[in-house]
């Protein structure tokens, strides 16, 4: 287990790196001067003020330069400084929890609700399965964002049921809209992935075996049809937590949720790089943790993985 576990590792590495500097390079990249940003639209920086500025921030040296000492910091666990003078450390410590309950919840409705949909759709074959498959394929095809207000108007304005924005509500209330919101982005995935591997698993040998042996219906489903079929499963969660927390940017801005996502969503028009980098790669390293649990748990369902 030791040398997979150290493969694993090591093909981290490159990614992180390739992944951190695409950001840095689209962050810079942005039209506009961030100091200039930083006064805002009405007030001008005197030139000393402004060269002062961009020394600190180190915006005077070319974009190799700011990389090679952004990557030195985070070797020290420094993910820099926002323009305000905030260290993005302390922004994330403070806004982490939200995204955090907000990923969470999303995870939960897509892992149950996918899983349940995709047991109930290759068993129950007919309506059930017809409609579990239009269903995810409408989800597909609406953009989540329409989702988002028609489920802000409905549930919270016209009936009342949950807040729209704001975590004033506490978790879990509210967290549901948006967690249901960003939950639809893999559900579908989630529930088409476990009724193709549920279908295999009803069609394979040993299914057959337990049914002449007299077991019932529920326990070989169960016991040896849902519990094999659930391997890729397992792996498409894992990948897709990653996902969920990357998308907490626009979901956390129309539910106006202060996470993550919503320090992403305030930081780019404000040219507040720093905070857009820091973020991002600390998004980055929970994606790449996650995906590393999941390998090692898969390695774990299926040993003939760790020997690959």
């Amino acid at each position: 287990m030791g040398p997979y576990v150290l493969r694993r590792v090591l093909m981290a590495i490159p990614v992180l790196l390739g992944t951190t500097f695409v950001i840095y390079l689209a962050v810079y990249a942005l039209p506009g001067d961030p100091i200039q940003a930083l006064a805002g639209p009405n007030q001008v920086i005197s030139p000393s003020v402004a060269q002062a500025l961009r020394e600190r921030f180190h915006l005077d040296q070319p974009l190799v330069v700011q990389y090679g000492l952004y990557l030195r910091g985070l070797l020290g666990g420094d993910l820099g400084t926002s323009f305000t003078g905030r260290p993005v450390t302390e922004i994330i410590a403070a806004s982490w929890p939200v995204t955090a309950q907000l990923g969470g919840t999303a995870w939960i409705i897509m892992a149950v609700a996918g899983v349940a949909l995709g047991v109930v759709a290759a068993v129950r074959r007919g309506a059930a399965d017809a409609a579990v498959l239009f269903g995810t394929t409408l989800a597909l095809g609406v953009p989540f964002f329409v989702v988002a207000y028609v489920t802000q108007i409905v549930f919270g304005v016209q009936l009342g049921w949950l807040p729209v924005s704001g975590v004033e509500a506490g978790w879990p209330l509210a967290y549901i809209l948006p967690g249901l919101v960003l939950a639809l982005s893999g559900l579908p995935q989630v529930a088409r992935l476990t009724r193709t591997s549920v279908l295999d698993g009803l069609a394979a040998d040993h299914v057959e075996t337990a049914v002449a042996k007299g077991l019932t219906g529920t326990a070989v489903l169960f016991r040896h049809v849902v519990r094999n079929s659930l391997i890729p499963v397992v792996s498409l969660l894992g990948v897709s937590l990653g996902y969920l927390l990357g998308g907490t940017v626009l979901v956390e801005g129309i539910f106006n949720l202060p996470g993550l996502g919503y320090q992403i969503y305030t930081a780019i028009p404000q040219h507040d790089g720093p905070v857009v980098v820091g973020i991002g790669t600390m998004l980055v390293l929970v994606f790449l943790s996650v995906n590393l649990l999941v390998d090692l748990l898969y390695g774990v369902l299926d040993p003939r993985i760790r020997l690959g």
